[in-house]
């Protein structure tokens, strides 16, 4: 896997933009059957592969498998991603009796048996499996507007549910290790509502412990953020990962200037634009990323976060295309 970071450096009209939940409409299926069967993720990323020069085939960024794995109520939709209904954690007392859950017990088996299929059939590029960040799976179970908050009145408390999380998050990605995954998409957007000590006392310093004890040679971890970064990326560079991956709220050239070299920094065209609606802003905001950063050996450009289910095939195809035709492919 260090050897695929040196290739997209070199290669660069392969991208990997966070492209997953779109690919149930080509199965001609729902969204609440693709995020129920493991043989239907599989044969979702095994349509994309199939379909277009990804670096890497992606697995889903859905944020409300990890907190359902705790016990939380989970609201599912045929055209849309799950979300979590209310609150898990509301005071100290419920902190203390959360159990951690055993991985493969709910959902996040299905999601785990998805990836080990996907890495049996897809051969020419490794699988990323996708887990939340502990602030924003703390958010989730407690409450993100109480998870804030609590951090100035309540930081044990905080503290204690981030213990949890982290121990299975860090569990949660190792089984997807142990399923083939060539490495994980950890996605931490609760983290940038936070400010520079705050980040890194209640999310980096737990996502740096995780990645240490997951990344090795043959699996690379990669950090999602799509929130203001700028002013947080001392404490989100060191959390270590090998892979950086923002939205499109920043200029993604500040990035490029405070990120280590030998790092890969990927970003950060607006999901939105890829409805069918906005093609020439799509072509516009596409050809003026690659202008401004391609020259960077470590940027690879991508979608700025998740690619929304009812996303236009043809302005993915757009995009595919527009790369291609940059870097002469």
């Amino acid at each position: 896997m260090k050897n695929w970071i040196l290739r997209q450096t070199r290669d660069k009209s392969k991208t990997t933009p966070i492209l997953f939940f779109p690919a149930a409409r080509l199965l001609g299926i729902t969204i609440k059957e693709l995020v129920h069967s493991a043989p239907l993720q599989a044969q979702a990323m095994r349509a994309i592969a199939d379909l277009y020069p990804t670096s890497a085939a992606l697995s889903m960024m859905d944020l409300s498998v990890e907190a359902e794995a705790f016990g939380s109520e989970i609201r599912f939709f045929d055209a849309d991603v799950p979300t979590v209904i209310g609150r898990l954690v509301k005071d100290r007392k419920d902190a203390e009796k959360l159990a951690v859950p055993n991985v493969g017990l709910k959902r996040d088996g299905i999601y785990v048996e998805g990836v080990r299929q996907a890495a049996g059939e897809i051969k020419d590029r490794p699988v990323f499996a996708g887990a939340i960040g502990p602030f924003s799976l703390a958010g989730r179970l407690m409450g993100m507007t109480e998870a804030m908050i609590n951090c100035y009145e309540d930081p044990e408390t905080v503290h204690l549910l981030l213990r949890k999380a982290s121990s299975y998050i860090g569990a949660y990605i190792q089984a997807f290790k142990e399923a083939g995954a060539g490495g994980v998409v950890m996605a931490e957007p609760a983290a940038g509502l936070l400010n520079p000590q705050f980040c890194r006392e209640f999310s980096s310093d737990y996502i740096k412990e995780i990645f240490e004890k997951v990344s090795d040679n043959d699996f690379i971890v990669v950090y999602h953020n799509c929130g203001n970064v700028i002013p947080l990326l001392p404490e989100i560079v060191a959390v270590g990962a090998d892979v950086y991956h923002f939205g499109n709220s920043i200029d993604i050239r500040d990035a490029l200037a405070e990120i280590p070299a030998d790092r890969l920094v990927m970003g950060n065209i607006n999901p939105t634009l890829f409805s069918g609606e906005s093609d020439e802003e799509l072509i516009r905001v596409t050809t003026g990323l690659l202008d401004m950063c391609g020259r960077h050996p470590n940027f690879v450009i991508s979608s700025g976060c998740d690619i929304p289910p009812a996303a236009d095939w043809n302005s993915i195809k757009l995009y595919f295309n527009l790369i291609r035709g940059h870097y002469g492919a």
